[in-house]
């Protein structure tokens, strides 16, 4: 198998046991970081206010439509930057007045009524592909249109319920931007402070050399919640950009320096360069962890104390102290490895430092504009853009064509049965069929399970509160809050929970038109539980299998690695290193293909049917992977244009990019000849030998293309055992 037994491979039989667990696990998870107590506050007062004021007023049906309104609005609402949450509401708001008004006047007609929700469940379900806010926006103004479908009205009464529906969501967004002018940069701020925290753990306890590279999903979450800023050209808005560049310069230098101390304890003369080395690390953690809690406080003057400062002197003397130990005698390669982490340090102080004025100083001065703005694509392209993917996915073979299809028809069925037994109450089966049908199996499942148990629950704890202690009319204004809180706050943990939620509070909610819960309880539990059982169903009968479409994320991802390491290369090629817009752009793209990747093998891991060699294979792959972008890192982070490129090095990163480029085609489906693929150790072999590899700037660039050709080799054979399993 070459050298495949360097990966790390786990158990199969224990991987085969694990997938259900797994799966049963995810279904009760109940995921304490999602619960954010002051959006449930304001969304709950967003949509209980309205109801209030339309009671005082004695047109508590005129409330009712409002209050709607701001529910079906409060699930774009969230922690994330202000433009893009106001962009991302008041979208809601127009899509869901137009849904009221759509769906009011084609209720009085079957035909229509089956017809428009249904095309409307196709374009909602395409929009899986555009992304997660475009799949949001869809299923909650789907949800809109076969609710008031249900209730057919007047064009009249249709108008004014849609412009009471709009708002109801202004008002929502209203709440939720109120403190934009005040805590302008609060989200980037705070997307920061977890980029910054995340990187002093790393500093201190970094991940295995399986996993993924450190801070990936914090760096990401902090670029996108950055983008958000769009044309700011403020001076504050420049210094955040300034701060996350920064933060991805410092997270290469802190894997470099990690595994340059490692290498060191392979010579017996390093303990005190060790211990050098080790310290440096401890002290920028407590910088890096300074700097993220002075970016989570509220306020945007200097936080920078003169503890930071003193730490700042303190690597400034560790940096010093490992000069002078640069220059005592010691074995070439630990020479080597000494002058390249001395490099790393001071590369390292100086980002800190950078980073430290930043967050103090009152103003940016110094910063320059950074590349990342150019990512920000102006609004005809991004539209452009996305217009093109939808109809790249106008095929069977795209899951998210499938998913689309799977909707509409699941929605016309359950529209012609719902209408056929319960008239009144149809749009909980469809309602079901929308919330539960997603595009991957596990979702599907654990989201069917626990809607109709918590529906089922949600039903009886407001019907038996209806029952035993009947509120009043202000008791029930009180309760349709209260139930809007544990919605929003606890429900955003746990899917089970918010069918419970959801339930009750829309069981109160009806009840302010003059229905009795107890009266349609049966109906609802009946259509629930139907709906639920119609979307399992059409997934069963024409599934999109995650086994069936891994290979092609996996081939997507070695695609983006190889375009990373392209321009990584490319950089030591030119000997200038200065194209930092290039440099983030492919390095956040194979952070993306990762992350898809990594979701793509646990939905894998959660599909019954899957075999345990499959489980173990991809996981043995990912690891490698992982290995391998590690290593791309390291490189980036090697001095550009200290030494001329080597001519071997050149032949070494084309055959590289071939290797890649080979792997990604055959986990496409095509056969993969052994003989095309380059020999990749004879190549880094020759590297290693050339004329002037005893140039000490080369040792680093030596030892992460030996981990490059270990990886690639392995994950050759990984990718052969892939197309026996397959076929």
């Amino acid at each position: 198998m070459g050298e495949l037994d360097s990966a790390v491979i786990p158990d199969a039989d224990q991987a085969h046991r694990n997938a259900w667990r797994q799966y049963w696990r995810k279904v009760v998870h109940f995921d304490h970081g999602r619960m954010q107590p002051w959006v449930a506050l304001r969304n709950a007062i967003g949509v209980t206010l309205p109801l209030a004021v339309g009671v005082a007023l004695g047109v508590p049906l005129g409330g009712l439509a409002v209050s709607a309104g701001a529910l079906q609005v409060s699930y774009s609402d969230g922690h994330g930057p202000y433009t893009q949450r106001a962009k991302r509401m008041l979208a809601a708001t127009l899509l869901c007045a137009l849904a009221v008004v759509a769906g009011g006047l084609v209720g009085e007609s079957l035909v229509l009524a089956v017809i428009v929700p249904s095309l409307w469940a196709f374009a909602a379900g395409l929009g899986v592909c555009i992304g997660l806010t475009a799949e949001s926006l869809g299923v909650i103004s789907l949800v809109t249109l076969i609710i008031y479908a249900a209730q057919p009205l007047t064009p009249e009464r249709a108008l004014l319920s849609g412009l009471l529906a709009l708002g109801g969501g202004l008002l929502q967004t209203a709440l939720a931007l109120m403190l934009w002018p005040v805590r302008r940069y609060q989200p980037e701020r705070r997307a920061l402070a977890d980029l910054y925290s995340q990187l002093s753990r790393a500093a201190i306890v970094p991940t295995g050399p399986e996993g993924g590279p450190p801070a990936s999903e914090q760096s990401t979450a902090a670029r996108e919640t950055l983008a958000g800023l769009g044309n700011d050209n403020s001076l504050e808005a420049g210094r955040y950009w300034s701060l996350l560049n920064q933060a991805e310069r410092i997270r290469l230098s802190l894997l470099t320096v990690r595994r340059l101390r490692r290498r060191m304890e392979r010579d017996v003369e390093v303990s005190a360069r060790v211990d050098v080395v080790q310290r440096f690390l401890d002290v920028s953690a407590d910088v890096l962890e300074q700097i993220g809690q002075s970016l989570s406080l509220s306020e945007t003057r200097g936080e920078a104390t003169d503890r930071v400062r003193e730490k700042l002197r303190q690597l400034e003397t560790l940096a010093e102290s490992l000069r002078d130990e640069e220059k005592k005698p010691a074995s070439a390669f630990l020479s080597a490895m000494t002058r390249d982490a001395r490099y790393q340090m001071d590369a390292l102080l100086g980002q800190l430092r950078s980073a430290v004025r930043s967050v103090s100083e009152t103003t940016p001065a110094g910063f320059e504009a950074l590349a990342s703005r150019d990512a920000r694509q102006p609004w005809p392209r991004r539209i452009t853009g996305r217009l093109a993917t939808l109809r790249a996915n106008l095929t069977l073979q795209s899951s998210a064509f499938r998913h689309a299809i799977r909707m509409a028809l699941c929605l016309a069925i359950g529209e012609v049965v719902a209408h056929q037994l319960h008239r009144g109450r149809s749009y909980w089966l469809a309602m079901t069929i929308v919330l539960v049908l997603k595009q991957e199996f596990a979702a599907t499942f654990s989201r069917g399970l626990l809607r109709i148990g918590g529906t089922i629950l949600g039903l009886l704890l407001a019907t038996g509160l209806f029952h035993f202690f009947p509120p009043g009319i202000a008791m029930k204004v009180v309760l349709v809050g209260v139930f809007m809180f544990l919605l929003r706050w606890a429900g955003a943990a746990n899917y089970g929970v918010f069918t419970i939620a959801v339930s009750a509070l829309i069981v109160v909610m009806v009840a302010f038109t003059g229905v009795s819960p107890k009266a349609v309880i049966l109906a609802r539990g009946e259509m629930t539980c139907l709906g639920g059982l119609i979307a399992l169903a059409a997934y069963l009968v024409w599934p999109t299998w995650e086994r069936t479409r891994v290979g092609q994320v996996l081939a997507q991802m070695l695609e983006a690695y190889r375009a990373y390491f392209h321009a990584v290369a490319e950089a030591h090629r030119q000997g200038d290193s200065r194209n930092e817009a290039e440099l983030n752009r492919v390095r956040l793209a194979a952070r993306l293909a990762r992350s898809n990747m990594e979701a793509s093998a646990d939905r894998l891991r959660a599909e019954p049917g899957t075999r345990p060699e499959q489980i173990t294979l991809l996981t043995a792959m990912l690891a490698n992977s992982h290995r391998f972008v590690r290593a791309i890192m390291a490189l980036e982070a090697v001095p550009v244009g200290a030494e001329p490129v080597r001519e071997e090095f050149r032949d070494f990163a084309r055959d590289v990019e071939k290797t890649l480029e080979l792997q990604a085609t055959a986990l496409r489906g095509e056969k993969l000849a052994v003989r095309d693929l380059p020999d990749l150790r004879e190549d880094h072999h020759r590297l290693v030998r050339a004329a002037k590899s005893e140039i000490i700037r080369y040792a680093l660039v030596n030892e992460e293309t030996d981990r490059m050709t270990n990886s690639l080799n392995t994950l050759r054979e990984q990718v052969l055992h892939w197309e026996r399993l397959q076929s």
